[in-house]
C-alpha cells in the first residue's frame, strides 16, 4: 500500500491538471506556469522527505517511519479536496511529496529487514509493480472522477497502512543497532516462527567502518550512480504531465491513451520480475537502457498517425519506447537493487 500511495501522488497531476485548467471558479483554475508547478512542485517535498526519512529511520526506527509518512499523505491530500486558492494546491503537494520521499526510502529498507533471504528479492521487485500500479489506478479512477474524489481516493491507501502498520513488528536490525537482542529475536519469532534460526539471523550488524571494504562500498557506489541517472533521464516528468502531453500531441482521447501508458507500464514491469533471474540484471539494464534511447519506434501503428500533430509524431516516436522500456526494467531493477 505504501509504494501504490507513492503511484497515486505521481500520477495524479496527469487527470488533475487538465480538469482544474478549465475549472469554472478562478480561485482554483491554473495557469500553464501554475499547471506545471503543481506537477513538479511534488519532486521538491520529495527531496526533502528523502532527507527526513534517513534521519527518521535511524531515530525512531522503521515501523514508526512508516506509520508516520502516511500523516503528511492524508493531510496533504486533505489540503488539496479542501482547497480554495492555488497555493492550497501547491501546499498539499508538497506534503504529499515529503510522504512519497519517506516511502521510497523506507518501505525497501523495511522489506529488505523483514523478509525471508529466500523471498526478499521477489517482494523488493514487487514495490515498483505497486508503484506503476498506482500510477495506473488513478490514471483509470481520472476517468470517472472530479480531481476532488480522486483526491479522496488517493488518501485511502496511506489511511490502511497506518491501520495495518500497528500490527507489525520493528525490524530486527534496527532493534540490534540500539541494544534490544530480546525484542529484536521476539520480532524474529514473528516473522519467521518459532523454529527460525535466530541466532544466525542476528549475528551481524552494519557499521560505518564497513565502508571500507570493498565488497561493500562498490556495489554502494554502483546502485547510488544507477539510481542518479535513473533520476536524471526525466521519466517523472512525462507521468506528471502524462494527459497534457497526448492533448498537445492532438489525441483525440488523451485521458484513456495515459491509461494505455499505464497499462504498459505494469505489464512491462511485471515481465521484467518475471525474468530477471533468468536474464539476469545486467543484460536487461543494458537491453532496456538501448531500447529506450531509440529515436525512432518502427512498431507505432500508422493507424494512429491522423490523431497526431506532424510537428509532433517524432516527438512521440520518441517517447513511445522510453516509457515501456524505462518502466519494464530500469526502475524495477533500482528497487531490486536496494533490497
Amino acid at each position: 500500500m505504501g509504494p501504490m500511495s507513492f503511484g497515486f501522488v505521481l500520477g495524479y497531476s496527469s487527470p488533475a491538471i487538465p480538469e482544474l485548467s478549465r475549472i469554472s471558479d478562478p480561485r482554483l483554475r491554473l495557469s500553464e506556469v501554475q499547471a506545471s508547478w503543481f506537477g513538479s512542485i511534488v519532486t521538491i517535498g520529495a527531496a526533502l522527505g528523502g532527507l527526513l526519512g534517513g534521519w527518521m529511520v535511524q531515530k525512531i526506527g522503521r515501523k514508526l517511519s512508516l506509520m508516520f509518512c502516511t500523516l503528511p499523505y492524508v493531510f496533504g491530500f486533505t489540503i488539496i479536496i479542501a482547497a480554495q486558492n492555488v497555493w492550497m494546491f501547491y501546499v498539499g503537494r508538497v506534503l504529499t511529496g515529503v510522504a512519497s520521499g519517506i516511502t521510497s526510502l523506507v518501505v525497501p529498507l523495511y522489506i529488505s529487514e523483514t523478509a525471508h533471504e529466500k523471498v526478499r528479492g521477489t517482494l523488493g521487485s514487487c514495490v515498483q509493480l505497486m508503484v506503476v500500479s498506482g500510477i495506473m489506478g488513478v490514471y483509470l479512477a481520472g476517468l470517472f472522477m472530479d480531481w476532488r474524489w480522486l483526491a479522496i481516493c488517493c488518501s485511502i491507501p496511506p489511511s490502511l497502512v497506518m491501520v495495518a502498520m500497528c500490527f507489525m513488528p520493528e525490524t530486527p536490525r534496527f532493534l540490534l543497532s540500539k541494544g534490544k537482542r530480546r525484542e529484536a529475536e521476539e520480532a524474529l519469532r514473528f516473522l519467521r516462527g518459532p523454529d527460525a534460526p535466530i541466532e544466525w539471523e542476528c549475528g551481524s550488524t552494519f557499521h560505518l567502518s564497513d565502508l571500507t571494504d570493498p565488497g561493500v562500498y562498490k556495489p554502494l557506489l554502483i546502485s547510488v550512480l544507477l539510481m542518479f541517472f535513473q533520476q536524471m533521464t526525466g521519466i517523472n516528468a512525462i507521468m506528471f504531465y502524462a494527459e497534457n502531453i497526448f492533448e498537445q500531441a492532438h489525441f483525440k482521447e488523451s485521458d484513456l491513451a495515459s491509461v494505455i501508458v499505464a497499462l504498459i507500464q505494469v505489464v512491462f514491469t511485471g515481465i521484467a520480475a518475471l525474468i530477471m533471474d533468468r536474464a539476469g540484471r545486467k543484460v536487461l539494464l543494458v537491453v532496456s537502457g538501448t531500447v529506450s534511447l531509440q529515436v525512432i519506434h518502427p512498431s507505432i501503428p500508422a493507424s494512429i498517425h491522423p490523431f497526431i500533430s506532424p510537428s509532433l509524431q517524432p516527438t512521440i516516436h520518441t517517447v513511445s519506447p522510453f516509457i515501456p522500456g524505462f518502466f519494464g526494467h530500469f526502475e524495477h531493477i533500482f528497487h531490486f537493487l536496494k533490497c
